[in-house]
């Protein structure tokens, strides 16, 4: 064995340094370099020469002219999961390396199981470094297993696992999690960045050379970051975030990367004693019924790639105890409450230096869309003045510092699932109506083009 060596690596990065730095000079984040060994055993790996480390050996590649490329014909694997097919673009790409992150507990190794107990009569390869086969036929039976042909390996060792897939040949890989395995040429510890980095690249290597695509699940640290070194979710294709309050039952499943297709696109679960339920149907569920109209509820249409749906936005004004009044926001982003209140005390008049304001999203749902300002103005408005909003109405719209009112992106799509789901009035941008050449039945279009408008025409006769 080779004398050992120490060396320093960037958690962030991934940038070595022989020495200790307090900031990185590659990514310039702070305290983010750790110790670890990185000698490497004399001894070549013996499971198979197709990890071979010789640059001379084998046939060396040649530069070829873009135009004489031929264009791979491949067809998408379905997974038989609607929702998640929906957020790789039509499901999964032979060859593909998928990173999948997410609190503890929050469903990451159920949807993966799920995934590969459901797809019959596909050789499906379950490899997991943290639960006995004990363990994982457990959950398995309460999913339910209809494919026969699922295989589990408990095991951590890299070297041992491309033995078993060049022994099996699977047609689907699941590794739960990258950070459990590690390689015997690496010295450092499960988990290290050393060895997060081998071992994503020998599986991305298998991926490429045998088109068979890995699925591999990630531990994510306290700030939400997937763990490990930044370089692992530039080595997948495709990197998603498992989202989702483990308080609540409904998860979200956003892609953050993807090279097959788009990155605006969510799928919505159920977590239920059996596993994650689909939901194709957000809306749904995200719309409360209550006996009564309630005030500081205004009902908001949005989108979440290419899906509507609507959403209840819930606010609440009271007086403030303290000096200081507090702002509160769940759901959506702190910065754009504060936004959206200094353009009512502005353009309106509402006066929120001696009121607290919390604002929350049913269903511990996260939304980024700015087509959702005028239902939050609209459920402040209607917190502060104590007046319910009409349990039929909703709105659409997106509110600029002038205090106007714009067109959200693609209204004609939210006017239709408001229809769809009863609503009998919308109101949405003045300056949308061009866009609205089509009105569904049993709708009516209001429109309103600032701020103050919005205020006089809901609340105004109350």
């Amino acid at each position: 064995m080779a004398k050992l060596k120490k060396s320093y690596f960037c958690t962030a990065c991934g940038n070595e340094s022989p020495k200790w730095v307090g900031k990185c000079p590659a990514c310039g984040q702070w305290n983010t370099y750790t110790e670890e060994i990185v000698a490497a055993k004399s001894t070549p790996l013996t499971t198979n020469n197709f990890f071979s480390l010789s640059a001379g050996s084998g046939e060396r590649n040649r530069p070829i002219p873009v135009h004489q490329v031929q264009r791979a014909a491949f067809e998408r694997i379905d997974l038989l999961n609607q929702e998640v097919n929906r957020v790789l673009g039509g499901g999964l790409v032979p060859g593909s390396l998928v990173l999948l992150g997410g609190e503890p507990g929050i469903g990451k190794s159920t949807l993966a199981l799920q995934i590969a107990v459901r797809m019959a009569n596909s050789p499906i390869l379950y490899v997991s470094g943290e639960e006995s086969p004990e363990q994982i036929k457990m959950r398995a039976d309460r999913i339910g297993v209809l494919n026969e042909e699922c295989m589990i390996l408990s095991e951590t060792s890299l070297e041992n696992i491309i033995t078993q897939l060049t022994e099996n040949t699977p047609e689907l890989v699941v590794i739960d999690s990258i950070q459990t395995l590690y390689s015997e040429r690496i010295e450092s510890s499960p988990g290290s960045v050393s060895q997060v980095r081998e071992c994503a690249a020998m599986l991305l290597k298998y991926a490429k050379e045998t088109k068979v695509p890995v699925l591999i699940i990630g531990h994510i640290t306290k700030e939400g970051a997937i763990a490990g070194p930044k370089i692992l979710e530039h080595i997948v294709d495709v990197v998603f975030q498992f989202e989702g309050d483990s308080n609540n039952a409904y998860r979200i499943l956003r892609s953050i990367k993807n090279r097959f297709g788009a990155t605006n696109e969510i799928g919505v679960f159920e977590m239920r004693n059996e596993g994650l339920r689909e939901v194709d149907n957000p809306s749904e569920i995200l719309v409360s019924h209550y006996d009564e109209p309630l005030s500081g509820i205004a009902i908001g249409a949005t989108i979440e790639g290419v899906r509507p749906f609507l959403i209840e936005t819930q606010a609440l004004v009271s007086s403030s105890a303290y000096g200081t009044p507090q702002r509160s926001a769940t759901g959506v982003d702190y910065k754009r409450l504060n936004m959206l209140l200094a353009v009512l005390e502005k353009r309106v008049g509402f006066k929120f230096g001696t009121k607290d304001v919390f604002l929350n999203l049913a269903g511990g749902f996260r939304v980024a869309d700015t087509g959702l300002d005028l239902a939050i103005i609209a459920a402040i408005i209607s917190s502060g003045l104590d007046i319910a909003l009409d349990t039929d109405i909703c709105f659409a719209g997106e509110v600029g510092l002038s205090g106007e009112v714009r067109p959200a992106s693609r209204t004609e799509q939210r006017v239709t699932e408001a229809a769809r789901l009863g609503f009998r009035t919308i109101v949405v941008s003045g300056y949308a109506r061009k866009a609205l050449s089509h009105v569904p039945k049993g709708i009516e279009i209001g429109y309103v083009s600032r701020v103050d408008e919005l205020a006089r025409r809901v609340f105004g006769n109350r």
